[in-house]
């Protein structure tokens, strides 16, 4: 079955672009773009790299050999994803040697199923190698409240529940990949539709692009199947997670009788060169192939601008796993807690996570838009880039408590209350308060002439006096109340009226 390709992903060169112009172009219009000029002072590009243009193996295997690293068996299906296993580098790299000094093409020419072809995925570099700075994330990219956050601290807040090295335990979402010619990732949208940008060290890549729009012509949605996240309460009750079938590889023979509307998509195609870096944004499904031997460097990313994908993710999942196990909730001792273990193990977080997360990031915001107000003396609106895009950032966010505020499984699992006098104490709040603060002003640096860099964020008992009365949240209800609360203190205190607008 052949795709029906109507359209390139569109190639710009990065430098001749700005902050403002790339969210404007592309994050909230929501289309992939290829970048270019942004690698060029990369250490990675040099040192993972041969004289000939392939991936310098032994530098690998000599610096990093001992590090442990998941690798997908691209032959192998399991669930709706490759089969994956552990091993280290070392052995990866010697897999990749033998494999290449054997034979590996049917009489068709084409690679021989029967073999293994090995790709190193989802390996935690950064976190791993904090030393060596292999690259720097573009500032495209910058306002990346996952990573940050996942800095310093963990997204699931269950580790009675859940251990070892998966998802919900993740570090951060920041990847190396490794794969020979042939290697490819199936038919799939990102982690938590998330933003992703992929950025090729050497190799080359085909990418095949579907849009939000689009989507629902890849998706059965009479078959169910089952992954392999299986749960015992209380009465011994073995629970799975049902989810809709879609397509694993849109280059097989896709059958029209499972997938009626798969003749119907429309998609978008591109080959990303050495070099290149490519955006994707939420909700865009994409298959990817190795065209050559490849090395890539991958992130997963969300903010205010894309935070309403996640919710919107966890809301859909958390309504398909209530519905599938809705005939047990009479003999669950705790059925809403059933329901949230198994969306935080599926999706990455459940709604408690979320909640303390966004509850996170309004106070950081706000303890920025304090801290240029009052320290800084920056105007509120129109003249700073900065306090605009931290306003945007607070209408966000409550905008999705609005909506929060309506479920009312919410006051069940959010037992957390979160008092921001304490939230102040923590360390780590404050390490993401300074991060925060230095992704901002090296946006703001980049959207003003002839600018003047502001001190950096100070977080003393005198500047902090006022933010204090911020107040407690346990409830999304309470998270809009102080926004509220606190778009009124800073107008009445700094007469900035303009703020009563949040």
């Amino acid at each position: 079955m052949g795709l029906r390709i109507e359209g390139e992903v569109e190639r710009v060169n990065g430098k001749e672009m700005s902050y403002k112009e790339f969210v404007e172009r592309y994050v909230e219009k929501k289309k992939p773009v290829v970048l270019t000029g942004l690698m060029d002072d990369w250490r990675g590009c040099i040192d993972w790299v041969s004289e000939d243009g392939k991936p310098n193996l032994l530098f690998f295997s000599t610096h990093f050999g001992k590090s442990i690293v998941q690798v997908a068996d691209c032959s192998q299906r399991e669930f709706t994803d490759q089969k994956r296993v552990e091993m280290s580098v070392s052995e990866f790299i010697d897999q990749w040697n033998d494999y290449s000094s054997k034979e590996h093409v049917n009489a068709n020419g084409r690679e021989d199923p029967g073999k293994s072809l090995l790709y190193l995925k989802d390996w935690h570099f950064v976190k791993e190698y904090p030393e060596y700075v292999a690259y720097r994330t573009p500032l495209f990219f910058s306002d990346d409240w996952l990573n940050l956050y996942l800095d310093s601290h963990h997204l699931h807040k269950d580790p009675d529940t859940f251990h070892g090295r998966n998802e919900i335990d993740c570090s951060d979402y920041r990847f190396v990949y490794m794969g020979k010619k042939g290697t490819w990732t199936p038919l799939h949208a990102d982690v938590f539709r998330s933003y992703s940008w992929s950025a090729n060290i050497c190799g080359k890549k085909h990418w095949y692009f579907l849009s939000p729009a689009q989507c629902h012509h890849v998706f059965d949605r009479h078959v169910l199947y089952f992954r392999n996240t299986v749960f015992v309460d209380s009465h011994n009750i073995c629970v799975l997670r049902n989810m809709k079938s879609s397509v694993y590889n849109i280059l097989e023979d896709v059958s029209e009788t499972t997938f009626p509307g798969f003749k119907k998509a429309i998609w978008l195609e591109c080959i990303q060169e050495k070099n290149e870096i490519i955006f994707v944004p939420s909700g865009w499904y994409h298959q990817v192939h190795n065209l050559e031997d490849t090395i890539s460097i991958n992130h997963n990313w969300f903010n205010a601008c894309n935070l309403s994908w996640v919710w919107k993710l966890l809301l859909e999942d958390y309504n398909e796993a209530k519905e599938y196990i809705e005939d047990i909730r009479d003999i669950c001792d705790d059925f809403e807690g059933l329901c949230q273990r198994n969306l935080a193990a599926n999706t990455g977080m459940n709604f408690s996570d979320f909640f303390i997360f966004a509850t996170h990031f309004t106070f950081a915001n706000l303890v920025q838009l304090y801290f240029l107000i009052e320290d800084c003396g920056y105007p509120i609106s129109g003249q700073s880039a900065e306090a605009d895009y931290l306003i945007s950032n607070l209408v966000s966010i409550r905008e999705i408590a609005l909506e929060m505020r309506s479920i009312e499984s919410l006051t069940e699992c959010c037992s957390v209350l979160l008092d921001f006098r304490e939230v102040l104490k923590n360390t780590k709040f404050l390490e993401l308060c300074i991060a925060f603060d230095k992704t901002y002003m090296t946006i703001d640096e980049d959207s003003r002439e002839g600018y003047n860099p502001r001190k950096p964020l100070r977080l003393d008992s005198q500047n902090l006096d006022f933010i204090r009365n911020f107040g407690k949240v346990s409830s999304p209800e309470d998270l809009i109340t102080v926004i509220d609360n606190a778009a009124e203190n800073l107008a009445t205190e700094f007469g900035m009226g303009s703020l009563r607008s949040l």
